[in-house]
Formats: structure tokens, C-alpha cells, sequence
């Protein structure tokens, strides 16, 4: 097939390499013209702005974007609405909300451009292994670009998850879940670190371990394995943790939906946590133990 892609950023440029690969034409575009400059010296078909990708394009048209969740997509979104024809097919590949799908998809159906949402997992390692990629909208346009997603995912890798948003709802949920995942490991190496047995663990070959056959093996552990080996204890990284939009409207959606989810809720308060240093409420709790228990505080330096 031939496909734009507009987003060239970590997973979009390897995305259109991984498409390049399975022998599709890709025409592809980003605001910085460098990465376009770099990905057609690889066999791309260079654009350097929307309407020059959308010219390019043979009807019906299959436009896929890669862009940043907010502001940064919704520009692109609108600049794009005048360039397509009836027939014509928008991937949003995003991190967007759910319900950023459910508004778009009929503005693009007055215009009789079908919309898709596409939630897609693989992060850097995506060009090697493939993109798990979930697909909410119509199930003819999923069909129709059947051949693109065959050629990104690895095997069994993609699914067609439902109507318009449930792409990126699935993909919002699989992100909460990795942020419970990540807590599990995290909290459960703090406690070997802790322990009178530290000194002669060696972390990277516990990893190794762990995903030989047992119940806790995953791909995380992997990656924890890789990790540890270079840095044994993680002394030249800092304690502070980001967190994207998913994890946060997962912990919403608990809450609208009355769902007890109190994994995913505390893994996301742990990653707020991590960012506070000297945090008034540790203060308040040192108080608290200092006024009723007489216990010791840290006082600090005037």
C-alpha cells in the first residue's frame, strides 16, 4: 500500500522504517524537514508539509498520524480536514484520549473521510519486534488497511477492538496496567535492596532468573535485566518518575464508572510522589508521631 504518515518522532520514523521493510510506499512528513530529509534517504517518498503528503497519495487516500496527544495533533487535524476527499481514511495514532475520537469522527464523516483510532505499543523496540496496535472505528476501513497493520504488528500482534475511541481506550487501560506492573518490580527490588541480603544479589542475573519459567517472567523483567547490568544499583539516575496522560484517565475512569482499581490508582500516586522532595505531608506525618508519641523528627538546618 501506499500510506502518508505525518510524525517522525521515536515510533513514527520507525514506524515507516518498518513499513518501508514490508515493501509498502510511504510518504512521509514532519514540521522538522531533517527527519524527513533522513527517512527518504532510506526509501521514503519526502513531503515537507501536509497538503505536499496528501498530493501524493493516490485515492483513497490512508493517512496515518504520529503526532503528540493535545494541542500538537488537533492543529494537525484541522489543517488536514480540507485536504482529504470523501473515501478517504485518518489513522490517529497517538496517545489521545478516547473521547477526543468520539468528537472527531463525525466532523470527519460530514466530510466522508472515515476516522480511526489506533492505540499502538512497542516504544523504541517497535522496528525490532513490532507494534501491538488496537483499532477502534469502522470495521471496512480497519479491513481495508489490514495490509499496513500486518506489516507493523508482529504476529497475532493487531485487533480491531470495537467502535470509534475503543482503540485508544484499550490502549489507555494496557498503559495503566504497565503502570501497576512496573510498581510490582519496583517496589519488590526496593525490598531486596533493603534487606541484610543485598550486598550479594546481583540484580541483573536475578532478572535473568526470574524469566526463566517463572510466574513473574515478562518482558519487563528483560529490560530490567539490561538495566541493572549497566547501572548495578541505578546510582546515576534520580528518583522521579513521569507519567502520561493514560494513567491518569484510567484512574477517571475508575471513578466514573465506580470500578475498584486500586493497583493502578496507587501506581499512579507513586509516580506523583516521586517528584516531591521535602513533601508536606511527610512533614505533617513527622509532626504527628513528634506531638502525640514524642518520637524523633529531623529538624531542618536554619
Amino acid at each position: 500500500m501506499r500510506i502518508g504518515l505525518a510524525g517522525l518522532g521515536r515510533m513514527g520514523m520507525n514506524m515507516v522504517r518498518r513499513l518501508l521493510q514490508g515493501g509498502h510506499e510511504v510518504v512521509a512528513y514532519n514540521r522538522t524537514p531533517a527527519k524527513v530529509d533522513e527517512i527518504a534517504s532510506e526509501g521514503a517518498i519526502a513531503s515537507y508539509s501536509l497538503a505536499e503528503m496528501v498530493s501524493k497519495l493516490d485515492a483513497p487516500r490512508v493517512v496515518w498520524l504520529m503526532l503528540p496527544a493535545g494541542a500538537v495533533t488537533e492543529e494537525h487535524i484541522e489543517e488536514l480536514k480540507p485536504l482529504l476527499s470523501p473515501g478517504d481514511i485518518v489513522i490517529e495514532g497517538g496517545n489521545s484520549r478516547f473521547t477526543d475520537d468520539v468528537r472527531r469522527a463525525p466532523e470527519f464523516a460530514k466530510l466522508g473521510v472515515t476516522y480511526l483510532d489506533a492505540g499502538v505499543s512497542g516504544g523504541v523496540w517497535g522496528l525490532k519486534v513490532g507494534y501491538c496496535t488496537m483499532v477502534g472505528g469502522p470495521l471496512p476501513a480497519f479491513t481495508h488497511i489490514e495490509p499496513i497493520l500486518k506489516t507493523l504488528a508482529p504476529p497475532e500482534g493487531y485487533m480491531h477492538c470495537g467502535e470509534t475511541g475503543s482503540g485508544h481506550y484499550v490502549k489507555m487501560i494496557h498503559n495503566a496496567i504497565e503502570y501497576g506492573m512496573m510498581q510490582a518490580y519496583a517496589e519488590g527490588f526496593a525490598l531486596l535492596d533493603a534487606s541484610r541480603y543485598s550486598e550479594g544479589l546481583d540484580f541483573a542475573k536475578l532478572s535473568h532468573l526470574w524469566n526463566q519459567g517463572s510466574v513473574v517472567r515478562s518482558w519487563l523483567l528483560e529490560l530490567c535485566e539490561d538495566m541493572f547490568a549497566k547501572d548495578a544499583r541505578l546510582s546515576g539516575l534520580k528518583a522521579y518518575v513521569d507519567d502520561s496522560g493514560e494513567g491518569r484517565w484510567s484512574v477517571q475512569e475508575a471513578v466514573d464508572n465506580a470500578v475498584p482499581a486500586p493497583v493502578l490508582t496507587l501506581a499512579l500516586m507513586e509516580r506523583f510522589r516521586s517528584r516531591k522532595e521535602n513533601d508536606f505531608g511527610d512533614r505533617v506525618l513527622a509532626g504527628l508521631r513528634n506531638e502525640f508519641g514524642g518520637h524523633a523528627v529531623v529538624r531542618k538546618e536554619k
